[in-house]
């Protein structure tokens, strides 16, 4: 679960932007060995949590029993409306995008002789948010062995991207020496590409989202976090090592997806195929793993009466949410039709996820204090240091973030002013959160009542 879903379209698409943002290979590695402790912290700090409050909705619980119901509630309004379908969106727009490089793909760019509006990518875009869906509708079991299955030939993949690059005859250790000139450069340079790290590493969390079902959670839980990131950090410096080998800054710089371009290089049109062909399946594991984990999140705040009633129904047969994987799929598929582009889907997307990484973060420290004989079986190590840190650094990413996006626009093509920006969307949708919890609370209080 934490390996396939983290190990996804991210690692095959950033390092090009990355190398575009700092402008070396050192710089680059400064980056993933930065972003790569962020996020281990953020797992031991997640360990902890989940193995104290192993429940279905993961941070939703954490936030809610802390700051109250109307926190908990914003963060799985933040986590159903923005988060969740922004990271379907982005994860089967960059599917189309990999699948686009491979010559028998080549219509994708084109649009549907019936529906003029949309492109044939837009259409296996939905095509593949749906049969995921269905996957996951139809059982966690089902989903679960699939996601087992392909994680392992995922992790295959990156290990050959990293032998083909080391073999390569041309390769040479200069390359890291290389340097691109056209780079954004300084501080801001450096915080885009951690942006794009993060991005990369993003989906250690889902495992707690799925906690109630994970068989002896207080175990397997903290041990799959902490050796889930330990191994995807391992894997993707491997993989960024061999494509530096084989190809300078520049190369890097001007690739979209730089592994399956070293794989043209070392091996010719067809090795690029088939790594290409690689990628894409590897997006379909970590959409597997997306799409399970928040299809848990309106199950969890609906089954506390703070949302629509049918949405906690679980499947008489399969045993599933799947009302609620049915919504966040149909949101989803919003994102794909409004065409918003790979880059701003991406962004959206990691707006609404750090913010609330960090306030459920920060309920450890409420926890260690008011319930300090709990039952914990796994204590974060380096408390209260490492949460301090992973929460720091959450709020440096989301200051970033939030003045980065501030005049771009979420649709392309649409004016870009403030109000029409990603930032102020994204913010907008949170807060909009507030009068519906109202909404809501008055309803369950109510019922209640009577």
């Amino acid at each position: 679960m934490v390996v396939g879903t983290v190990i996804g379209s991210g690692i095959f698409r950033v390092p090009g932007a990355m190398m575009r943002d700092v402008g070396s290979a050192e710089f680059v590695y400064l980056a993933w060995i930065v972003g790569g402790l962020l996020s281990f912290f953020g797992a031991l700090t997640y360990a902890e949590l989940g193995a104290m409050k192993p429940q279905a909705g993961g941070e939703y619980v954490y936030v809610r029993d802390a700051y109250g119901p109307m926190l908990g509630f914003l963060y799985a309004w933040t986590w159903m409306l923005v988060a969740k379908p922004a990271s379907i969106a982005t994860i089967t727009t960059g599917l189309t995008d990999a699948l686009s490089a491979l010559p028998s793909f080549g219509f994708l760019a084109n649009r549907l002789p019936i529906i003029q509006s949309l492109t044939w990518a837009q259409l296996v875009a939905i095509a593949a948010t749906l049969a995921i869906t269905l996957l996951n509708y139809i059982g966690i079991r089902r989903a679960g062995t699939f996601q087992l299955v392909f994680t392992v030939l995922k992790v295959a993949l990156l290990i050959a991207i990293a032998i083909i690059g080391f073999t390569y005859a041309g390769g040479t250790w200069a390359n890291f020496g290389s340097h691109y000139s056209g780079t954004v450069g300084g501080f801001t340079g450096f915080m885009l590409a951690l942006v794009a790290t993060l991005w990369a590493y993003d989906g250690w969390n889902d495992l707690n989202q799925v906690g109630g079902e994970v068989r002896d959670p207080e175990r397997s839980i903290p041990v799959a976090l902490i050796g889930g990131v330990a191994i995807v950090a391992g894997l993707y410096m491997l993989m960024n090592a061999a494509v530096q080998y084989v190809l300078p800054a520049t190369g890097i710089a001007a690739s979209k997806s730089p592994a399956a371009t070293m794989a043209q290089v070392a091996l010719g049109a067809s090795g690029a195929a088939l790594i290409t062909a690689g990628i894409a399946l590897s997006m379909v594991v970590t959409l597997n793993g997306t799409v399970m984990s928040g299809g848990r999140i309106p199950y969890a705040v609906a089954r506390d009466g703070y949302f629509f009633r049918a949405l906690a129904k679980v499947h008489p047969r399969f045993r599933t949410p799947g009302n609620a994987l049915i919504l966040q799929a149909g949101l989803a598929i919003l994102l794909l039709l409004a065409a918003a582009e790979f880059k701003n889907l991406l962004e959206l997307a990691i707006f609404g996820e750090w913010l609330f990484y960090m306030i459920a973060a920060s309920t450890i420290f409420y926890f260690r204090i008011r319930e300090p004989n709990a039952n914990r079986p796994y204590k974060v190590w380096g408390y209260p240091v490492v949460p301090a840190l992973f929460i720091l650094s959450a709020a440096v990413v989301l200051f970033y973030s939030f003045k980065d996006n501030l005049h771009v626009p979420l649709i392309p093509g649409g004016p870009a002013t403030w109000w029409n920006s990603i930032a102020i969307v994204g913010s907008g949708l949170i807060v909009a959160g507030v009068p519906v919890f109202w909404v809501f609370a008055r309803r369950r209080e109510t019922a209640t009542r009577a």
